[in-house]
């Protein structure tokens, strides 16, 4: 009997490691989920909500020309966003912290896709920045123009 009740006890431990591992891996999934889930707002809609600072939040709009000033850890530059019905467009000042390089593609006037937090002094802090194709800003071939890099002012603190 001594042996059975042994292999009784192995299958009741073995079946209770599996099932730890099922539920941490299930607790895990739901998290990341939950982690990952991303609102998308318009800018009207981000400033019109009662407490984004709780959300993590999707948001787009037209780099202002001239409003990309790069620090040592972080990008600071506005958004802004208009249409034929708003005689004055709205806009938000976006402050980006991601670990990752901006993309090529991200200069003023590109349209831009914001992943962060509305913070408390009404800034948004970007961890992720995708910059859409800025191709209908660039010269049609034989324009003879060329694209101007570096144009973006740098802190004077850096």
């Amino acid at each position: 009997m001594k042996s059975s009740e042994r292999d009784v006890k192995k299958q009741q431990k073995f079946v209770l490691i599996i099932a730890a591992i099922v539920v941490t891996l299930a607790w895990m999934a739901v998290g990341g989920v939950q982690e990952s889930a991303t609102y998308y707002v318009t800018l009207d809609e981000l400033l019109a909500m009662e407490n984004p600072g709780t959300k993590r939040i999707r948001v787009g709009g037209d780099v202002a020309d001239g409003s990309i000033v790069r620090h040592a850890s972080s990008v600071e530059f506005s958004l802004h966003q208009q249409d034929e019905t708003m005689a004055d467009p709205t806009v938000l000042e976006v402050v980006y912290t991601g670990a990752d390089p901006l993309p090529d593609t991200f200069r003023d006037k590109a349209q831009a896709l914001c992943d962060g937090y509305l913070r408390a002094d009404g800034k948004f802090e970007a961890t992720k920045i995708q910059a859409k194709c800025a191709s209908k800003y660039e010269a049609a071939p034989g324009d003879d123009a060329a694209p101007v890099y570096g144009a973006e002012t740098q802190s004077p603190a850096d």
